[in-house]
């Protein structure tokens, strides 16, 4: 199978850091690996542990193949199990960076599992701990069946479900992330860029992360350290490594800068101003974390304090000014229906009396003329 037979770049690039491989994997495993109906598709044959493991990779890793048939189409799907997502995502990487240089144009997209490759004869993609290729049997060329790979990939425990924070991290990331090179607690990196003798000044002993682009304005290395002691040290070695370089007039990085914990090398630039904007759009996220006792711990314990403090008093005010307004607003209410009240009342009696409520005496309407009964007479 040419997946793992040719894939030189990776034989030299991958020299991860775990010393030693998985156990044998018991059957009932490998059979869990391979299920035995997907997708309208039947296992044909039991899993066997794959011999022709690429060596760079084999003593890290675990890896099974079976066959699968449908309708006269017969497919080959070898799995491939690491410690951890990002070696499965590096590994998926290389494999296209090989065919790339095969001269397959080929993207990395996330059509299967959490990022995927696709060509005429085969679906690679990882998802989770797992590196999984599918490629067809027959002798003309023939897509992968979708339903088959997506069948498959549901299988698989998603694990983190994302790819390295790394990759994310280069010059427009959108796009570089389809055709990055990420390498694990890589030994060395001499095989990306041949011939650049500053990859020498890079030291590491397996405890960095690595992703390399080729894009329209240069080629971009991005290296992380796992400590700022690290970063400190590689930082001084490159420094120095560049200007010998330019003294001896050898090739040299375009333009060079540390960043956090990165080391950024631009090459193949157009000239130093294209090289520092390329430069300029890593992002780095630092992440602090104390060896011992922080020693900011006081000034921190009084920051939260006063935000504390402060907070509550801006929520007793808060609550006595919603107080205040709602007890204003109901006395006035109150105040309005008794006023309303009273005003109702004086004007019912008003329809009964126009004396205010009291007996009034007519007197001037009074007369012997209108009505002599109600007049009195003498001595009453």
């Amino acid at each position: 199978m040419r997946l793992f037979k040719f894939l030189s770049l990776a034989a030299i690039l991958i020299v991860m850091a775990v010393p030693s491989a998985f156990a044998d994997v018991p059957k009932a495993e490998l059979d869990a690996w391979f299920p035995a109906q997907v997708a309208g598709f039947r296992r044909i044959q039991a899993p066997a542990a794959d011999a022709s493991l690429n060596p760079a990779i084999a003593s890290i890793a675990q890896s099974a193949t079976a066959q699968y048939e449908a309708g006269g189409n017969r497919l080959l799907v070898e799995v491939i199990k690491f410690h951890q997502d990002t070696e499965a995502y590096s590994w998926l990487s290389v494999v296209a960076s090989d065919y790339r240089q095969d001269g397959s144009t080929v993207d990395l997209k996330n059509d299967y599992g959490t990022a995927s490759i696709t060509l005429s004869r085969g679906i690679w993609f990882f998802k989770g701990t797992e590196f999984v290729g599918i490629t067809t049997l027959l002798k003309a060329p023939t897509p992968v069946p979708d339903a088959f790979a997506r069948g498959f990939a549901d299988t698989i425990d998603a694990g983190e479900a994302d790819i390295p924070a790394l990759v994310k991290h280069l010059p427009n990331a959108n796009e570089s992330q389809k055709k990055a090179t990420f390498l694990t607690r890589f030994d060395n990196l001499n095989s990306l860029l041949p011939g650049q003798a500053i990859l020498d000044a890079i030291q590491t002993d397996k405890n960095a992360d690595a992703a390399f682009v080729s894009t329209e304005g240069g080629k971009v290395l991005l290296v992380e350290y796992n400590t700022p002691q690290l970063a400190k040290e590689n930082d001084d070695r490159i420094v120095a490594k560049i200007q010998e370089l330019w003294k001896l007039g050898q090739p040299a990085p375009t333009a060079y800068k540390r960043v956090g914990n990165y080391s950024v090398l631009v090459f193949d630039a157009a000239d130093n101003e294209s090289a520092k904007k390329l430069i300029d759009q890593v992002k780095y996220e630092q992440v602090v974390q104390w060896l011992g006792d922080n020693p900011n711990i006081y000034k921190e314990a009084q920051k939260r304090y006063v935000e504390t403090t402060l907070g509550v008093f801006i929520a007793v005010i808060k609550a006595s000014g919603f107080a205040l307004v709602g007890c204003l607003g109901l006395g006035g209410l109150i105040g309005a229906l008794l006023f309303t009240r009273r005003r109702a009342q004086q004007k019912t009696q008003e329809v009964f009396s126009d004396a205010g409520g009291m007996l009034r005496l007519n007197i001037d309407e009074l007369t012997p003329q209108t009505d002599p009964a109600r007049l009195l007479g003498p001595g009453r």
